[in-house]
């Protein structure tokens, strides 16, 4: 298989992930757009569909509808869920509108010594110190102010407003900042969202204007029942599989934030209004400290073979992995594809000689390996693949 230097370009970029509804959350090991967008337009046409049965934050479903692609995604994660749902949806003009307005009158109304800290529903662990206290009444408060918007929709995109100034206000911060900075945070989140939203908008819409009604689906279950999911009877086999599975060994918290640094917190599940009642292994194939790795290899090649049981011999699997020690897990993930019923295409480029493969480089990356050796989780590898 031969790639552009465009292509090679868009895969190795450092760039931050931005453009469109990117900017709603910082999901932890996000694809970048640009290397999304290139993979869709190099091998996909309007109208074609994709899979991400990793969907994370969104960004292959997002970059899908902009194109004029279906997407579907799938994601046990429930927060996933949420995020690719809301990023996805094409906002009409007025409720971008009732948003702005919610939003503009926020601040005005985040007043920490009104009214009582009302007990949630899930644990928030590192929210009551003296130090968290009044930004956790200030997110209380803004959850409380949703009731303004009578659409779930619009609250949803609202909600994505306090996730991220949220986000920047506790997630891996070693000084918290103040209620006054939160506010500020709050009118410049909605701003970088709603602009995102109102971008998203246009580019969807002239899309259908030349022909290109979209759909996303985006499905709350294992990868490895995705199947058996009705679906598939209706759109038939996915033209590209587009995704980023957990890494082997590599650390990576989807499901928490962290005070400090050190106490993880279930906060954005509370903003989001999803459930989450589980540990971090349930998100990653299993326990990054386990000898060998044997949950994670089997659940791969288990999710795998759900995932080739959807293709054809048109559809193109393209992931990025890392790896916390790449000479020992590499060989053991390839093999577990190949037992999924996987043949791995290697490319030749401007660039590569013939039966390379791609390294890039993970920029500002926010996860670490148990144990680093060779080239180590710092890169990540683009893999392609066809159905044997």
């Amino acid at each position: 298989m031969y790639l552009s230097r465009k292509l090679l370009d868009a895969i190795t970029t450092a760039e931050p992930v931005n453009g469109f509804t990117h900017g709603f959350y910082r999901y932890p090991a996000r694809f970048s757009p640009l290397f999304v967008r290139a993979i869709i337009e190099k091998f996909t046409n309007p109208g074609d569909v994709i899979l991400d049965p990793f969907m994370g934050g969104g960004t292959t479903m997002v970059e899908a509808r902009a194109l004029g692609r279906n997407a579907i995604g799938c994601d046990l994660n429930t927060l996933a869920v949420f995020l690719s749902k809301t990023k996805t949806t094409v906002f009409q003009s007025s409720e971008i509108a009732q948003v702005r307005e919610w939003a503009q009158a926020l601040p005005s109304k985040l007043n920490a010594f009104t009214d009582k800290l009302i007990p949630t529903e899930i644990s928030l662990n590192g929210m009551d110190g003296r130090d968290t206290w009044r930004l956790r009444k200030a997110i209380q408060l803004s959850l409380r102010s949703l009731n303004q918007l009578k659409k779930s929709r619009t609250r949803n995109l609202a909600r994505c407003i306090i996730l991220r100034a949220a986000q920047w206000a506790l997630d891996c911060r070693s000084t918290l900042p103040t209620i006054p900075e939160f506010r500020n945070q709050l009118m410049l989140a909605s701003e970088e969202i709603l602009r995102g939203a109102t971008d998203f908008l246009e580019i969807v819409q002239s899309r259908v204007k030349n022909g290109c009604a979209t759909r996303v689906t985006c499905i709350n279950r294992s990868a490895s029942t995705l199947n058996s999911h009705p679906i598939w009877a209706r759109v038939g086999s996915p033209r590209l599989i587009l995704t980023s599975p957990p890494y082997p060994g590599v650390h990576v918290l989807y499901h928490r934030w962290q005070i400090r640094g050190r106490q993880e917190t279930a906060v954005p599940y509370w903003i989001a209004g999803t459930i989450d009642g589980n540990g971090a292994s349930f998100y990653t194939f299993g326990d990054r400290k386990q000898k060998h790795l044997s949950n994670y290899f089997r659940l791969a090649e288990e999710t795998f073979s759900s995932v080739a049981s959807l293709c054809d011999d048109n559809s193109l699997i393209v992931q990025m992995v890392a790896f916390s020690e790449p000479d020992v897990q590499l060989p053991r993930y390839l093999e577990a594809m190949n037992n999924a019923g996987l043949r791995e295409v290697r490319i030749t480029s401007c660039v590569h000689e013939s039966g390379s493969r791609i390294w890039r480089q993970v920029p500002n990356r926010k996860w670490y390996a148990e144990q680093k050796a060779g080239i180590g989780s710092a890169s990540e590898v683009v893999l392609f693949h066809r159905k044997l």
